[in-house]
């Protein structure tokens, strides 16, 4: 089997992790490995398929020479801004999982279940974008309802996003803040990762606000889902921080054109089928997915699938799935596979 070198910028970060560890899982073929990070985590090692790597500094001249195949970069959109263009110029297809490239009409936005034609486009520039996490597993439950019903009107969501949206030290800060709870010293703990306390409460906010009165995490959303359908029905998000450490979960409410009658069989069928995605839906018997039921797994779960009682063309549902794993690593990791199985044919 042909290998390829991989590179992972970012590779001491939460999403850096689960990529070496997704990476392991589906047996990628990964030549030569090159992890990369800032300064300050340059000589931390990595073990991946049985093998120590030393984490090296990302600089502009590092992929020089290196032949890198395909680099995953995951340290922020700054990062990427300044340093993909290097990856690329050294050969490099770059596949980012961060914010900075994906509204970029020359940069494709893959979801590889809902649009994995997009792939192609990479020649344009080097580069392939990651959705946001909210957006991914949104998305993999909307199309396989879209191409049912002929089209989407509208979408209104809320989210319910874990800590791990917030890396390493959202999760940290949960923990931490608990310990203090249990601890009675609650009044005196420290808000890092977030503008409030995390532990037993919600924050209505993710990300910076906007002249609109949305947050910038809700208008990823918006703007994401219509780029990756290649659609442009409306799409309104609220999105909350709450205190489960991973998976995020969502209540999605669908609008279909004026006539149509939803049928909650047809839909649950229709998601059944569709690539990576798990129905549990049995609210007799408490069935239904949780944070706890997907993650560590490569799957968005859907439940509580229910037909509006007064507009026979809504649609309700809760959706499911691990923020690290479906809504970056293992993302980006499928992409890559496209992309090979793409080359190969080529």
């Amino acid at each position: 089997m042909k290998t390829y070198n991989v590179a992972v910028v970012g590779a001491s970060g939460a999403v850096g992790e689960e990529l070496f560890r997704v990476l392991e899982e589906v047996k990628f073929p990964v030549g030569n490995l090159l992890p990369l990070a800032s300064a300050r985590s340059a000589g931390e090692e990595i073990r991946f398929k049985g093998k120590t790597y030393k984490i090296e500094e990302l600089t502009e001249t590092v992929f020089e020479g290196r032949d890198i195949d395909i680099a995953f970069f995951s340290a922020g959109g700054n990062i990427s801004a300044q340093y993909a263009k290097f990856a690329v110029e050294a050969g490099a297809v770059v596949i980012d999982n961060t914010s900075h490239f994906r509204m970029d009409p020359k940069v494709p936005l893959v979801v590889p279940e809902v649009n994995p034609e997009d792939i192609e486009l990479w020649e344009d520039t080097g580069i392939i974008a990651n959705p946001n996490c909210s957006t991914i597993q949104m998305v993999q439950l909307l199309k396989p309802l879209y191409d049912l019903y002929g089209g989407i009107k509208r979408v209104d969501v809320s989210t319910y996003q874990a800590t791990s949206g917030a890396g390493k030290q959202g999760m940290e800060e949960l923990v931490r803040q608990m310990q203090d709870f249990f601890a009675f010293r609650l009044s005196e703990t420290e808000c890092r990762a977030f503008s409030h306390q995390i532990a037993l409460n919600v924050i209505p906010q993710i990300d910076k606000p906007q002249p609109n009165g949305y947050t910038k995490e809700e208008m990823k959303m918006v703007n994401e889902t219509n780029k990756i359908m290649h659609s442009d029905f409306a799409v309104s998000a609220t999105c909350v921080r709450v205190p489960v450490l991973r998976s995020h979960s969502e209540a999605i409410t669908i609008t279909f054109a004026e006539g149509v009658d939803v049928s909650v069989e047809a839909a649950r069928e229709a998601l059944a089928n569709f690539e990576n995605v798990k129905v549990i839906d049995d609210l007799e018997k408490n069935e239904y997915p949780m944070p706890i039921t997907a993650t560590d797994t490569d799957y968005t779960y859907v439940g509580r699938i229910r037909k509006d009682n007064f507009a026979s063309n809504m649609l309700h549902l809760w959706g499911v799935a691990d923020q690290v794993r479906v809504g970056a690593a293992t993302n980006a990791v499928r992409i890559a596979q496209k992309w090979i199985k793409l080359e190969e044919n080529a």
